[in-house]
């Protein structure tokens, strides 16, 4: 399975955004405090530049965003809030939302680790949609483990945004709602995504 490596405080910094909105609030970067930028970008630049910025945050490599896309191009409504709606529905995402993991990447790993259940049921793909209804747990067996434990000790590492139910007691979780666009608190511009695409 193909994954992101990148270090995240570097690849922040490229970017233009705190790595906060990664989930890492302790790092930080000196390399290159005074790099040579140029001062104007190319149209194509700014958009490829958001498009890099949405992938990087969420984990997601080029061929499944591109797959997000289509599907959001026949969603109705605006695509580019569809496009960033369907990737806050992914399971790794929603887990990382609920505050059961640290980062995304780490809630990434547990669900491929097989720690969660949806509806009842083992899912280990990140990438699963969730919708309005569903329970999201840790599973049985995982409760016991320092992880989770810790969660359920210390309480979960951040606020659930308001579609998302949790009860850090039972370590599960309640889809309430679908996630709409001002629940996505990440600076970005997706109307920039649309229009790169759409070239």
């Amino acid at each position: 399975m193909a994954k992101n490596t990148q270090p995240v405080a570097k690849r922040c910094k490229a970017l233009n955004i705190s790595p906060a909105a990664m989930g890492y609030a302790k790092k930080t970067t000196n390399r290159n405090p005074k790099g040579q930028m140029r001062r104007k970008q190319s149209e194509y630049a700014t958009q490829m530049n958001e498009k890099q910025k949405v992938k990087f945050v969420y984990g997601i490599l080029e061929r499944q965003f591109r797959g997000y896309y289509e599907k959001a191009l026949k969603n109705p409504g605006q695509t580019g809030e569809n496009l960033l709606i369907l990737i806050e529905r992914r399971l790794d995402n929603v887990v990382y939302r609920m505050g059961f993991c640290s980062t995304r990447r780490d809630a990434r790993q547990a669900v491929n680790h097989g720690h969660f259940t949806v509806n009842g049921r083992p899912v280990n793909i990140p990438s699963y949609l969730v919708k309005p209804g569903d329970v999201v747990a840790v599973k049985e067996a995982s409760r016991n483990t320092t992880k989770f434990k810790n969660v359920k000790e210390e309480g979960a590492f951040a606020a659930s945004p308001r579609w998302i139910e949790t009860d850090v007691a039972n370590l599960s979780a309640r889809i309430t709602d679908m996630p709409a666009r001002e629940d996505i608190d990440l600076p970005i511009e997706e109307h920039l995504i649309v229009e790169l695409y759409s070239k």
